[in-house]
């Protein structure tokens, strides 16, 4: 089967949750399948980074949209009543080249990752799904309390169409994809119940224990700029941490990412470090005695607690970043909700190595059993491959 791709960021390397999906949906459909990689770029992609995605794609196309561009085409959504963040990634040349592009290659299916580039191939007369991902409206909404009050108003706008806009594009495609239940469930869509749910997967040739001395108590890695995981962060450090500190000072704190916040550097003090990119973000990971994502917003798959439970490293989270992934409270991880719950968390695991260790062992097998790439892309291409066979495997 020939499939497009059509991507809203390139996807390497592996800092953000939809480039990890789509790098390693890319290289798995590749096995049986001729894969036509486009992408939409903000950034220059390095000669490199391309290097590392050319080997499962028969072609890659990268459109580097401009910050002109990007301004504009953000403010034709915003007069068209579209969502501005389906604006910024797009762009008239793009789309011109987008239909060249699919036109030359006759796929016989079309990927579309997230909506931000949906509206690319909304009117092509080919088969397509749409992995929505995660929902960005009940993110939105989510951000919406802990917003200033200068950016109320437009998140509240943001989200207002972005429900309308995840409803119709429900309607132009023909198969619809989500990584978990959850998520399926915040579709603005009756139908909803036919997404099939495709869930993330963990690279475990890579991902797994080393014999490393631990040097720090505590870590939180992730995208530093992202909004939930800033928030994560300053909770983290302002609320969870000094309730710890109250009863062990010496404990340390790593928050570990790329393009970390001016929020997120001023949380460096003598017991918190703030690390920016890091090279090799296994090695944070197999330094620290616990990892803990105290996600609050946001929505979708915490890909750092599959990267964490894989190295075995007992994992603390909320109920929030656990609906999503179904681990067993108590069992493969604890959760929490308040600050007073997750310190508590904190200093038990701490001061029960024991106890750690039996849930790091858990939280080993749980990821093991039940992410898995391979097997999640082959349903995946079993669910594009049903439109031409004419049976649909859905749950």
């Amino acid at each position: 089967m020939k499939i497009f791709v059509l991507l809203p960021r390139f996807p390497y390397p592996l800092e953000k949750g939809d480039k990890l999906r789509a790098f390693y949906q890319v290289r798995h459909m590749a096995g049986n399948n001729k894969v036509y990689l486009f992408a939409i770029s903000d950034i220059d992609v390095k000669p490199e980074h391309i290097d590392a995605v050319r080997p499962y794609c028969e072609s890659i196309t990268i459109f580097r949209i401009s910050l002109l561009s990007r301004i504009i085409n953000v403010l034709r959504a915003f007069f068209k009543g579209l969502p501005l963040q389906a604006g910024y990634f797009f762009n008239p040349r793009a789309a011109k080249m987008i239909r060249k592009t699919i036109r030359e290659v006759n796929p016989d299916h079309i990927y579309c990752q997230l909506i931000r580039v949906a509206g690319y191939v909304e009117n092509q007369p080919v088969p397509k799904t749409l992995d929505y991902q995660d929902v960005f409206s009940k993110g939105v909404e989510r951000r919406i309390k802990n917003a200033p009050f200068y950016l109320k108003p437009v998140l509240t706008m943001e989200y207002r169409r972005l429900i309308k806009y995840e409803r119709r594009m429900f309607d132009v495609f023909d198969h619809k994809t989500i990584i978990s239940k959850p998520d399926r469930d915040l579709i603005p869509h009756p139908r909803r119940s036919e997404i099939m749910i495709i869930e993330n997967g963990v690279n475990t040739d890579f991902f797994k224990p080393l014999s490393t001395e631990k040097e720090y108590d505590v870590v939180f890695t992730g995208n530093m700029g992202y909004p939930p995981n800033i928030d994560a962060a300053v909770f983290l450090a302002e609320s969870i941490f000094p309730l710890v500190l109250e009863s062990r000072p010496e404990t340390t704190l790593v928050i570990a990412g790329a393009a970390p916040h001016p929020r997120v550097k001023a949380l460096a003090s003598e017991n918190v470090k703030v690390t920016g990119w890091v090279d090799d973000i296994r090695e944070c990971y197999a330094k620290a005695g616990i990892f803990i994502a105290p996600m609050r917003i946001g929505t979708g798959l915490q890909n750092k607690l599959l990267e964490a439970m894989a190295m075995k490293v007992p994992c603390i989270t909320t109920s929030l970043a656990n609906k999503a992934l179904e681990a067993r409270n108590g069992e493969e991880l604890l959760v929490g909700d308040t600050a007073r719950e997750l310190a508590g968390h904190i200093l038990f695991l701490l001061q029960n190595p024991i106890m750690a260790e039996q849930i790091a062992i858990k939280g080993f097998a749980f990821v093991h059993e039940k992410y898995n790439w391979e097997k999640a892309t082959e349903r995946l291409v079993s669910l594009m491959n049903s439109t031409v066979n004419g049976s649909v495997n859905d749950r």
